[in-house]
This record gives C-alpha cells, sequence and structure tokens, in this order.
C-alpha cells in the first residue's frame, strides 16, 4: 500500500495542498464557492492543523459558511467581503492601498483587504473616491503614494484605475467589478476599459477577484520591503 503523500491531506472530497506555503511563501486558500459549509469547515480546519502559527484564508462564503467557520472553528469572519480568517495574521511588511470607486465595490474591496492582510502586508483602505467626484481622489493622493502598491477596485465604466494611474507611478492592480447598469454587461465594460487603459503600469485581474488582486499587491508591497516570501 502507498505511503499518504505528507504534503497533501486528502479529505475524501478534497486533496489539501500542504506544501504550498514552502513553495510560495502562502498557504493554500479555500475558495468556498460551490462548497458546502462542512467542506469549507473541513478544508480550513486542515489547513490551520498545518499552519497554526499563521493565518490561513477562506473566500467567497455563504452566510451558512460563515456562521459554521466562526463557531466550529474560531474563525474571524467578514460578512461584506464573504471571508474567513483563522489563526494569527502574519507581521506586516508593507503598505498597500485598496481604494474603491463606490460603496457598490465595497464587498470586493473588502475580499481585496483581508487577503492583503493574510498575506503579510498592511492596508490603507480608501473608499468612495470615484471619478464623478474627482476632488476626492485628489484629496487622498498622499494616501496614494505612500502606499508599495494600489488595488483600484471599480464597476461602472471602470475609469478610475486609469486616473489613479496618471496620477500616481506606485505600482498597481486594478479590479472591475461587475457594479453597473446594463449595458456595463455584468463588468465587461469596466474589465475592456482597464485593460485598454492609456495609463502606463495598470495591471487587471477578471471581474470581482479582489482575492487575485489581493495576493499580487501584497507579494509586491512584501517585496518593496525586504524579501517576498
Amino acid at each position: 500500500m502507498d505511503e499518504p503523500d505528507p504534503r497533501t491531506a486528502d479529505l475524501g472530497f478534497a486533496r489539501v495542498d500542504l506544501d504550498r506555503v514552502r513553495r510560495t511563501g502562502d498557504p493554500e486558500v479555500v475558495y468556498g464557492a460551490g462548497k458546502t459549509p462542512a467542506q469549507v469547515v473541513a478544508i480550513l480546519g486542515a489547513l490551520h492543523e498545518r499552519h497554526p502559527d499563521r493565518a490561513v484564508l477562506a473566500t467567497r462564503l455563504g452566510d451558512d459558511a460563515l456562521a459554521r467557520t466562526a463557531d466550529e472553528l474560531g474563525a474571524v469572519v467578514d460578512p461584506l467581503g464573504r471571508t474567513a480568517t483563522l489563526g494569527p495574521l502574519p507581521d506586516p511588511r508593507g503598505t498597500v492601498a485598496v481604494v474603491a470607486a463606490g460603496t457598490s465595490d465595497g464587498p470586493v474591496a473588502a475580499e481585496a483587504a483581508t487577503t492583503v492582510r493574510v498575506h503579510g502586508a498592511r492596508v490603507d483602505l480608501v473608499t468612495d473616491v470615484g471619478v464623478a467626484g474627482l476632488h476626492r481622489l485628489l484629496a487622498v493622493r498622499e494616501r496614494l503614494d505612500a502606499a508599495d502598491c494600489l488595488v483600484v477596485v471599480a464597476g461602472m465604466e471602470g475609469a478610475l484605475p486609469s486616473v489613479v494611474a496618471g496620477l500616481s507611478g506606485v505600482p498597481l492592480v486594478a479590479v472591475p467589478t461587475s457594479v453597473g447598469y446594463g449595458a456595463s454587461l455584468g463588468g465587461i465594460a469596466a474589465l475592456l476599459a482597464m485593460l485598454n487603459s492609456c495609463a502606463p503600469g495598470v495591471t487587471v485581474v477578471n471581474i470581482d477577484n479582489g482575492y487575485g488582486a489581493g495576493v499580487h499587491a501584497a507579494r509586491v508591497a512584501r517585496g518593496a520591503r525586504g524579501t517576498g516570501t
């Protein structure tokens, strides 16, 4: 009989990657959509057992999964960002400014902010600075320039990352959201606007992918303040 692979926790319904932190510097993260609350609890618990000294993360959780991770594991949950965090956050290195165009973009911005903290950088959350009121963005320019990386979250026409990139040379990852009226096409209009940005240095993740943006930005920020792992 084959010996079990110590790099993997076989839960029957999932094979949890316990070795990812050694390879990449960060543990596996649980994507909760499509999983039952019991499955989320089991996977998050297995990751915490292997990495008790640092936080592990679950994203895209429904109300039942949020409640069960809190009740059964003692996880810290964020209903807005639909995340659960279990274990101590790492000491932060570098700062990521998470910049949200509007209040409706808040869930994606919250997911990004939690992801940044779990992946080892501090967060400066800047909210409701969309281009319809440009004076609000100009009022926080010093906060943008003080960060090591920017996550800029916007729906509708997706103009905010281009404007921010024209004001600051800080590395920037843009997140299109599915917020907007019919012709926004569930975030496709914002995605295409960001991909076609005239401002240099705009990197773009997929629609509503606050998690992906948060990982990227945290690694940039950590690298700016020392080793990235």
